[in-house]
């Protein structure tokens, strides 16, 4: 796996990796607040075709908009990032896609969960993003065209938009590819 903007502390351990966030960091594109911002912090590899990728994620989130979760990338003007992104004070189940302009849906959790999982699974042009409490019951919150290109990066991803970073813990991570080319 490679890092596109490298977090100032990181560290993989087994099926762990572990990861503080860097000061005013995030991936956003114009809508709504009109600027551009591409510098959080992305652990990836290469995928071709159909996959499932999913993962456990738990974190110390403090500052307003701390996030951490998966991201599914082409390039600057098309991705897909979800998890969870702290909104004042609340957890909230978080997916945003990207196609020159970002756009953002959120779940707020009804209590603030130590940890989450999150999945996504992409089918041709479509990635469909879901979340559990659990690890086995799955929930959907987001259908989306991203992208026909056949081979995106895969990854996690995470950022501190106003705060100063914040430690998490990425468990679990595994992508199943769903090609036939691989």
């Amino acid at each position: 796996m490679k890092w596109y903007n490298e977090p100032p502390v990181w560290n993989v351990q087994d099926d762990a990796i572990a990861i503080s966030s860097g000061a005013k960091t995030d991936f956003w594109r114009q809508t709504h607040y009109g600027f551009i911002r591409d510098n959080g912090h992305f652990f990836y590899q290469q995928i071709q075709g159909d996959f499932i990728v999913e993962v456990k994620v738990s974190g110390e989130y403090r500052d307003l908009y701390d996030q951490a979760g998966l991201m599914v990338r082409l390039d600057e003007f098309n991705w897909l990032k979800c998890g969870v992104e702290f909104v004042d004070g609340v957890q909230q189940i978080s997916a945003v896609v990207t196609r020159n302009y970002s756009d953002w849906s959120v779940v707020p959790m009804p209590h603030n969960p130590s940890m989450i999982w999150m999945r996504v699974n992409r089918r041709g042009t479509a990635v469909e993003v879901q979340y559990s409490l659990d690890g086995t019951e799955y929930t959907m919150l987001r259908l989306a065209y991203l992208t026909s290109v056949e081979t995106v990066n895969v990854g996690v991803m995470c950022a501190s938009p106003e705060g100063n970073g914040f430690p998490m813990k990425f468990e679990k991570f595994k992508i199943r590819s769903l090609s036939p080319y691989l």
